[in-house]
């Protein structure tokens, strides 16, 4: 029993000085990170007091195939027998930075004013570029949007070449430049 009420009391112990911890973690992060109160809770950012302005952020991503199967993909203009690869990853594209509230939790639903995909071949890296531009004129950026938007279309051209290889990589997504609001940004 007295073992028992040891490990009891210690896991309380052990509870109170995590809670502690995160409490510290919470104070020395609440000014770096937008999504945390003054108590270390997540919330939504408040941007109601914020001017509306114009907003633009670009991101990009590639997909990487093994050389056969690129020069298969571009020797066949991105028709495959699911139909054109790029066609389908720019409308996935554009509904996934119009959906990208309902997809990321303390985003905010935004009335988009541009979204914008592009695809290159790149012959040396046996790759398709996917680049996203969003723009909003609002109270709260587009980066997450542009973001989205890419990684989607990247994942639909994995689903729509899969059946060729799964060898495909999708890689580097990030975030290009942002314009407006309190600071640009741009990828060094």
């Amino acid at each position: 029993m007295s073992s028992n009420l040891q490990t009891n009391h210690e896991s309380t112990l052990d509870k109170e000085v995590l809670a502690e911890s995160t409490a510290t973690k919470a104070t020395a992060f609440e000014s770096n990170l937008s999504h945390l109160d003054s108590d270390g809770d997540i919330t939504m950012v408040d941007v109601s007091g914020k001017t509306a302005s114009t907003r633009e952020a670009h991101a990009s991503g590639q997909v990487i195939f093994p050389a056969a199967i690129y020069e298969q993909i571009k020797a066949a203009d991105g028709m495959t027998k699911k139909g054109s690869i790029t066609q389908t990853a720019h409308i996935a594209g554009i509904m996934a930075a119009k959906r990208t509230h309902d997809l990321i939790p303390l985003c905010h639903p935004l009335p988009l004013d541009k979204i914008g995909l592009s695809f290159v071949y790149d012959d040396n890296k046996n790759s398709i570029t996917v680049t996203a531009t969003v723009k909003v004129t609002h109270k709260t950026g587009v980066e997450m949007e542009a973001l989205t938007a890419v990684s989607v279309a990247c994942l639909t051209i994995y689903d729509m070449t899969k059946a060729i290889s799964h060898d495909i990589v999708i890689n580097n997504i990030h975030l290009m430049n942002k314009t407006g609001g309190k600071s640009d940004y741009q990828h060094a």
